[in-house]
């Protein structure tokens, strides 16, 4: 009986995985394209969550992601995730992120990604969260994070991270970069 259960559960999970909602829409500000905005859900008490998106620059001249905020959280910061020496280290990136001329930077887990903490309520797959990111030159742009399951690795319709696979790196876990 509780395998019976437990390949039901499997089931109606990836069943809700095929259901998805869909992808959020492409922002324009500026030089800049901002894609795939998405989240994943928090159990309840918890005061941090990751943001992640794509952030295409179509322009001639380098512009920078140097903070943002959202309603759902008392502060946000742009951090990077990286293995030293077999150690999972994150830090804030305290001068943001550059986003160079004809390059597209992915926020994605296990690499750049936004941190929202202080949340005021947990956020639930399927919810769609107002973010306001800001830039040097293109300015305050409002993107909706959509919210995905808890242990997503990509926003719906995406497949994949589009990270550096490090499993296939020696002396590296599983985490994707």
């Amino acid at each position: 009986m509780k395998h019976t259960a437990r390949t039901f559960s499997y089931v109606v999970a990836f069943a809700a995985l095929l259901v998805a909602p869909a992808a959020a829409q492409d922002v324009k500000a500026g030089d800049l394209v901002i894609s795939q905005a998405w989240s994943r859900a928090t159990p309840g008490g918890a005061k941090v969550a990751g943001g992640y998106v794509n952030i295409a620059n179509k322009g001639a001249a380098a512009d920078r992601l140097v903070g943002g905020s959202a309603d759902v959280a008392g502060k946000f910061e742009i951090h990077e995730m990286s293995m030293n020496n077999g150690v999972m280290t994150m830090r804030p990136l305290d001068k943001g992120l550059v986003i160079e001329p004809g390059k597209t930077v992915k926020l994605a887990p296990g690499g750049y990604h936004l941190m929202l903490m202080d949340l005021k309520g947990a956020l639930k797959q399927g919810d769609k969260v107002p973010v306001t990111l800001e830039f040097e030159k293109a300015g305050k742009v409002k993107v909706s994070f959509d919210v995905q399951g808890v242990g997503a690795q990509a926003p719906a319709g995406a497949g994949h991270s589009g990270g550096h696979d490090m499993k296939h790196t020696p002396g590296h876990s599983g985490m994707k970069k």
